[in-house]
């Protein structure tokens, strides 16, 4: 054959008619810049960064407003005496507070956590569907109610019958304990550290609930299947299927739902008594940082360094939110339900 011929690839060297075939870049038309699809990018694009302005915004102003006037060791040490006769004097130590906000937060959350695991798994294993979907809606609505309901409810209801039933039956089974020895003075009104932990922890419930329950949820139902076509009842699928996949997102839970707990502020303020002392027993009064900002926020605007030791009280608890919470997030969607269908 001659060499004039048509060569075997000669066709791929000229345009690519087939469908799917991308186009020469000589030969690709520019974006219009006036199109309905651009216009929407340009506007989504500032609009997305909305939520970061503000965050900056809100801890910039705070940063300002603090002056920096109290932020060393002696902002966590045991000494708070806001002396609004001589400033000269007076002392910003905060390690009371923040023992209060971890004591409550702590507990609650453990409590918490045991109580949405077993509702979680009531919900997802073990209920009917119709009770099921019923329980989470009622479950849902917990987070709805205001919290200044859970303090009326608190200190109204629950104060009188923890003074005079449960408190007194918790010291005397229980006093052996570290924390349950109080005296019967600190309990006499009902209020203290122990109702604060129990209206904390009807609070967390919703959230903590909701993320186990959808990850309980998420499994495959192969997985569950298989499990019980082989001879497994439902109590061995539920520990050895169930429960392995779920526990991933037991730690975003808990981070999540420490955060929630430890900003808490207006019904722990109704019911945690608002003393600053150290705690001696789970009966005791006592404040966190974020009932201590509500307690002082009137006299704090007539007193500047009041309001700067306040300020900076904001910034470390909105500082222990942010971290928590973040944590918590990123911890959830690369290990926790938005994967748990990938593997085990």
């Amino acid at each position: 054959m001659s060499d004039g011929g048509i060569r075997p690839g000669a066709a791929q060297d000229g345009p690519r008619s087939r469908r799917g075939a991308v186009p020469a870049t000589r030969d690709r038309i520019p974006p219009n810049p006036f199109s309905r699809r651009t216009l929407l990018r340009g506007l989504s694009s500032p609009v997305g960064w909305i939520p970061g302005i503000f965050l900056v915004a809100i801890v910039g102003v705070l940063l300002l407003s603090s002056h920096f006037q109290n932020f060393g060791l002696g902002f966590f040490g045991p000494a708070w005496n806001p002396n609004p006769t001589d400033p000269s004097v007076a002392t910003y130590g905060i390690l009371y507070f923040v023992i209060g906000s971890a004591v409550t937060a702590g507990f609650a959350l453990v409590l918490a956590m045991l109580l949405s695991l077993a509702i979680a798994i009531s919900l997802v294993v073990f209920l009917p569907s119709p009770a099921s979907r019923v329980l989470t809606s009622l479950t849902d609505l917990l987070a709805g109610i205001p919290s200044v309901v859970y303090g009326i409810w608190g200190y109204v209801i629950l104060a009188p019958y923890f003074s005079k039933q449960l408190d007194p039956a918790l010291s005397h089974a229980l006093g052996w304990l570290p924390g349950f020895g109080g005296s019967p003075t600190e309990y006499a009104g009902g209020t203290g550290l122990i109702l604060a932990i129990f209206i904390l922890t009807i609070m967390v419930v919703p959230l903590t609930t909701a993320l186990l329950r959808e990850s309980l949820r998420a499994i495959p139902r192969e997985q569950v299947e298989s499990g019980l076509a082989l001879g497994a009842t439902r109590w061995e699928v539920l520990r050895r299927v169930q429960i392995p996949w779920a526990r991933r997102s037991i730690p975003s839970a808990v981070l999540l739902g420490f955060g929630r707990a430890v900003g808490e502020t207006v019904a722990v303020f109704m019911v945690i008594g608002n003393e600053v002392k150290l705690p001696t027993s789970l009966f005791s009064g006592s404040s966190t940082m974020a009932t201590l900002m509500v307690g002082q926020f009137d006299s704090a605007f007539e007193y500047p360094d009041l309001l700067h030791a306040l300020v900076e009280v904001a910034l470390l608890l909105l500082a222990i939110s942010l971290v928590v919470n973040l944590v918590g997030l990123r911890y959830f969607g690369s290990r926790g339900i938005v994967r748990v269908g990938v593997g085990p």
